[in-house]
This record gives C-alpha cells, structure tokens and sequence, in this order.
C-alpha cells in the first residue's frame, strides 16, 4: 500500500497513530492487577511470554501468600514455583523473582527502586518490565515499554526497521512526545489484540490502515510460500 505523501515523515506518521489510538482507546490501562510496587514488578515477570489474563488468575494466591518484597526474598522457592507454575518457565521466573526481592530487601530497604539504572540491576528485569513498574507504579516515565505486540505493530507501520526491542524504543522515543510514551504502548498492544492480530490481521476494520504500508497486501501464493521458504 502507497501511504499518502502527508504521513510518508516518520514522525508525523507517529503523532498520527498516537492520535488515533488515543480516540480508539481512551480508557487504556496496564491490565496486570497489583496493589503495590512490588506485586506489579513481580506480576510483569511473569508475563514473560504469557498472557496477563493468566498472570491475574496466579498472583492473587502468590501475594496472599507473599504479599511483599520480605516474604519474597526468604520463601521456599519451591513454594513460588508452585504458585506460578502456570505462566511457564516457572523454575527461571520463580528464581528472578525470588533474587530481585532478596535485593530489593538488602540493597534498597525493602522498596523497588525508582532509578532506570537501579531497577535494570535487578534480576529478570530488562527495561520492558522496568519501564511499565516506573510509569505505572510512580508515574515516572522514562522510556517505550516494547513488548511484542509494539515491536510487531511499529515495524509494520514503518516507524522503524529494528527487531531489537532496545534500538525499537530509541526510535520511538524520537518520535513520541515523553508524556505519551507508555500510554502509546499501551494503547498498541490493544489494538494489536483486538484488530492487528498476527495470525489474521483485521485491515478492512483497522483505522490505521491508510497509514500502513503493510496494510491490504494481497495474501501470498503457495508458490510465493514455497519460494520463500
């Protein structure tokens, strides 16, 4: 698809999405349940390559049972394990969460820390799950949280070419105003849940589509297919 001379700028382009998104999705939110800032750091671990509806229905046992950093930091990592053996790769989430706790604990008194520096310090913690505990538990917003519904989106749109979900955020973060950073993740991974679906994107329905290059591309034959692979 030819995208109209007016929106060929990137950063153009991008306001225009921000915009849009905002009228699609006005009341966006994070969708992980949590009362404090440990629970939504530990919450965002575990959304590793699963899906918060499923991260919602394990952590209000796990924070019945550990309700904060403490609990954490000196349980049975068996007993976590257990607790969140549904989200997948427990055995590794349930040793980040347990280190990240036992550091908060010992090196910042017990309180998630409110510092990029400090909290990428934390084990399991790269800047996606830094960024969303700093703007959703502090309202600090320092970066682009790049999950995979933002990395796929951005790159089909054109607002950048990067698979690297670092240089991604680097982009973005041109391009987008600092107050609308983690809204404008937010509102993408809605939309990429409810219209731009990977395995079967809805164009005829998207309201960013005049603004996609990727958008009404005819499917690709069999011999395309095979070619390819």
């Amino acid at each position: 698809m030819v995208i109209d001379r007016k929106w060929t700028s990137k950063k153009k382009r991008a306001l225009e999405v921000l915009l849009r998104l905002k009228r699609l999705y006005p009341d966006a939110t994070c969708s992980l349940d949590y009362t404090t800032p440990v629970q939504l750091l530990v919450a965002t671990i575990l959304s590793a390559q699963c899906t918060d509806e499923r991260v919602n229905k394990v952590t209000p046992a796990l924070f019945a049972r550990f309700p904060d950093a403490r609990s954490m930091a000196y349980a049975d990592i068996l007993d976590i394990e257990e607790l969140v053996r549904s989200t997948g790769f427990y055995h590794n989430k349930a040793k980040n969460i347990q280190g990240a706790c036992l550091k908060i604990v010992e090196e910042f008194d017990g309180e998630v820390p409110q510092i990029m520096e400090q909290l990428l310090t934390l084990p399991g913690v790269a800047r996606k799950t830094a960024n969303v505990v700093s703007a959703h538990a502090y309202g600090n917003i320092q970066g682009v949280t790049v999950d995979t519904h933002v990395k796929r989106l951005t790159n089909l749109i054109g607002l950048t070419k990067h698979q690297d979900p670092i240089k991604i955020e680097q982009d973005l973060m041109k391009f987008l105003p600092q107050a609308d950073w983690e809204n404008f993740s937010i509102m993408t991974i809605y939309h990429g849940r409810a219209i731009c679906n990977a395995r079967k994107p809805n164009c005829p329905d998207c309201e960013l589509a005049d603004l996609c290059p990727s958008a009404h591309q005819p499917p690709k034959t069999k011999a395309q297919a095979s070619v390819r692979k």
